[in-house]
């Protein structure tokens, strides 16, 4: 490695950790922003201002921000809560007997939702045959885009061909890529992502979109007020029409969460995807050839999340040393983002030698 190949944190003053964090697949650092955000709200909420209850505008604010760094309108983007709650709208909506296939040792809040009905036909192949695995039965293809164990991708056009070939329908977990990976969220029926990963939200932020084609397929099964369309008259008695657009597939929204989000997602648009993207895979690039000089084979890819496995025992050793990283299927997991560098790199691999 040429040690004059130094790339420095990017964000600024936005992030100050005191230990080498590459953890962020795990959970990602706030913004200070951010955090300034969801403490103005706390303590207006704490004062009994009117705006302490939150403010929807903020919430669309963050759906907004999210649908341009996925590329489509806001009309296509739900919020929420967790993935799961999202996944799991979708596998309520399902035909009984549907066949729903899906990469091997994917993450299981993908995968619960379908499997806990027990009407549906659930199939797994790996990752590598994703795309030849699909067949006229197949309902829906479900998979991550970097999967969370040990950060491989697929080839997502072979996967949207294969789809559309046999009429199947498509959900994209972007929770370990989105904020870090460009996508095009419209060219997926669904997508789902968490936001307190690479999105750097905080906890109770998540996101949902639905191409237009694929709405009328999908059942609001946690409507309330909120899903309205017009918001503010369906407090009592059924909702009078659900919103036109995605939405109709909101949760009630966590404020102090979204607050947050808009803050957090903002940031994003202003270092730019492409930029945040050049910048992580340079790192994990940096730190597979470091670990090979050091004698251990990376999970071979591009991806800005790296799995080694065979190390995850290490893991211990590392945060003892300052060095936060996770141990998931037995890999030793890192994950950059845009608020790591170099010295970041050469610090876990000095760790590692031992």
């Amino acid at each position: 490695m040429d040690a004059t190949d130094v790339m420095t944190p990017l964000g600024g003053a936005e992030f100050a950790p005191t230990r080498t964090y590459l953890n962020t697949s795990a959970c990602a650092l706030l913004p200070r922003r951010t955090i300034e955000a969801v403490t103005l709200l706390c303590e207006e909420t704490a004062a009994g201002r009117t705006e302490g209850a939150g403010s929807f505008d903020v919430v669309d604010e963050a759906r907004a921000a999210y649908a341009r760094l996925m590329s489509v309108a806001p009309e296509r983007v739900a919020v929420g809560s967790s993935v799961s709650v999202h996944v799991g709208m979708v596998a309520q909506s399902m035909p009984a007997g549907a066949e729903i296939l899906f990469p091997e040792g994917d993450f299981s809040s993908l995968i619960t939702p379908f499997t806990i009905r027990g009407d549906l036909k659930a199939r797994f192949v790996p990752l590598e045959r994703l795309a030849e695995s699909v067949r006229p039965d197949t309902a829906l293809v479900a998979f991550s885009a970097v999967q969370s164990a040990d950060g491989r991708t697929v080839d997502f056009a072979a996967v949207r061909a294969a789809a559309a070939a046999h009429g199947a329908r498509t959900l994209l977990d972007a929770t370990q890529s989105a904020g870090w990976l460009p996508l095009r969220a419209g060219e997926w029926d669904y997508t789902v992502a968490g936001g307190y990963k690479f999105l750097l939200c905080p906890r109770g932020s998540s996101f949902l979109t639905v191409t237009e084609e694929a709405k009328d397929a999908l059942v609001p099964i946690h409507a309330g007020w909120v899903t309205g369309e017009d918001l503010w008259v369906n407090s009592y008695g059924p909702v009078r029409e659900l919103a036109r657009s995605a939405r109709r597939f909101d949760e009630p929204p966590a404020f102090l969460s979204y607050h947050g989000a808009a803050r957090s997602l903002a940031l994003l648009e202003e270092i730019g995807v492409e930029r945040i993207e050049a910048h992580n895979k340079a790192l994990a690039a940096r730190f597979r050839a470091g670990l090979v000089e050091l004698g251990h084979a990376p999970v071979p890819d591009v991806s800005g999340v790296v799995g080694v496995p065979g190390l995850g025992d290490r893991q211990p050793d590392l945060v003892d040393a300052g060095v936060l990283m996770s141990a998931r299927a037995g890999n030793l997991r890192a994950s950059f983002h845009l608020y790591n560098g170099t010295a970041d790199v050469d610090r876990a691999l000095e760790v590692l030698a031992g």
